[in-house]
């Protein structure tokens, strides 16, 4: 064998060598940051959305108090949708997913049959943690035959945010007290709308049809059947829920009536609305005050305000965190997710992007029922939120709620382009049937 060849054969073998090792590593890292024994060890934090859950101080805290202990946080821009498609097929195959994951209000309920994945966190002393939390948020990460899910993260008290600049050049009231005043209820929502519209024919009143249908659903179902698309026994009911025809309703009069801005949330197109202020109102449950500022920019700083919402309570999002089976490192993870979703941590992440606390305690906290929002015309969103928190009330989301949700919108954008709305309730029914079985 000739020298150059020789070498040019051991360059290969090590190539090939330096390979498998990457490939052995990127496997190994599929669901937990490696350590082994009393080495360091690394636990993967899967969240989703823009501004994440206001968790980056914590998981430094955490980590000066755990010298054996890395964080790494997945997720963050992600959104929902994908993240919900990404953890489900991670949770199904058993692997991938990270130690701690968020579970989210639409989802929670479809993993109660899949309990065998995940650990049950009573097993790591959860149990003594259940006056932690509201009472609900408490039962919802809790699964029918007892087992603790999740902990609960933050809670979406609905309010209204509104550009104050753009009330007032429609001679409308901009203090926040006056203008809640103008809606005590979805239809006179709507009537202030039609007068918006009628001073002011640049903008529109409603970012989307779709967010106005859903807080709007979440309010009367919390008013009445208690549920949505699925009754309590998980049978799909959605032609048969008044909730859910009754806020339908309301949404095709608002469009009817050309207040939508016609955008679909969380799109590129609806990002670029808040940029160039193209509506003058949207439903804000807490955390939604940091995508409006993370969207809108500094330069609307002071021109956006916050109202009391129509009716009462009525909420929009929220999660929990969970340990999947497939956590290398269960019991540090199950502290994590203690650690995380305890008052002080739920305070922290109040502090950091808005996300209301589902802790009685965190709740009560001065930081939280004292805040203000410079942002929002220093408008008092701890009092704002900590009230509409006091009056949720619990809605029940089905197995599929976000798959027949999803349907129903699309039929509610259909609207928005001129379609007929009696047409699309149907296709509503069929399509929501379908996608929900």
């Amino acid at each position: 064998m000739s020298v150059p060849f020789r070498r040019r054969r051991l360059a290969a073998i090590a190539l090939a060598s330096v390979a498998v090792l990457v490939t052995a590593s990127a496997c190994s890292d599929d669901s937990s940051g490696g350590g082994s024994g009393d080495g360091p060890i690394t636990l993967v934090v899967d969240v989703f959305g823009d501004q994440g859950f206001g968790y980056e101080e914590l998981y430094k805290q955490y980590e000066a108090e755990h010298q054996n202990i890395k964080i790494q946080e997945r997720g963050k821009g992600l959104g929902l949708g994908d993240y919900n498609t990404r953890l489900t097929q991670q949770i199904t195959a058993g692997s991938g997913a990270g130690d701690v994951v968020a579970l989210e209000e639409g989802t929670i309920v479809q993993y109660y049959a899949q309990t065998d994945k995940f650990q049950n966190l009573a097993d790591y002393g959860a149990n003594d943690l259940k006056g932690n939390f509201l009472p609900w948020k408490w039962e919802a990460g809790t699964t029918p035959d007892g087992r603790i899910l999740g902990l609960g993260t933050d809670v979406g008290s609905m309010a209204l945010c509104y550009r104050s600049d753009l009330f007032k050049a429609a001679g409308l009231p901009t203090d926040r007290a006056e203008v809640a005043a103008l809606w005590p209820t979805w239809e006179e929502f709507i009537t202030t709308g039609q007068k918006f519209a009628a001073a002011d024919k640049k903008h529109k009143f409603v970012d989307s049809a779709t967010n106005f249908y859903n807080v709007v659903l979440m309010q009367k179902a919390g008013d009445g059947t208690g549920y949505t698309y699925y009754d309590k026994s998980n049978k799909l009911v959605i032609g048969e829920n008044p909730d859910v025809k009754g806020a339908y309703d309301l949404t095709t009069k608002m469009i009817a009536a050309g207040l939508s801005n016609n955008l679909q949330s969380f799109s590129n197109e609806w990002n670029a609305g808040f940029k160039n202020g193209t509506f003058a109102t949207i439903a804000c449950p807490a955390w939604m005050t940091g995508v409006i500022k993370g969207q809108a920019g500094d330069g609307a700083a002071g021109k956006w305000d916050i109202a009391k919402a129509p009716g009462n309570g009525g909420n929009w999002g929220g999660s929990w965190l969970a340990v999947p089976k497939s956590s290398k490192h269960p019991k540090e993870a199950a502290e994590l997710a203690k650690f995380l979703t305890s008052a002080k941590g739920q305070v922290e992440a109040f502090k950091a992007v808005g996300n209301l606390p589902s802790s009685p305690q965190a709740l009560a906290d001065p930081a939280v029922g004292a805040a203000t929002n410079e942002y929002f015309s220093n408008a008092p969103t701890g009092k704002i939120f900590a009230a509409g928190a006091t009056e949720l009330k619990p809605v029940y989301l089905g197995p599929k709620n976000n798959a027949v949700r999803t349907e129903v919108e699309n039929t509610l954008r259909a609207v928005e382009q001129g379609k007929s709305a009696e047409e699309q309730w149907q296709a509503a029914l069929k399509n929501g049937e379908a996608a929900g079985k």
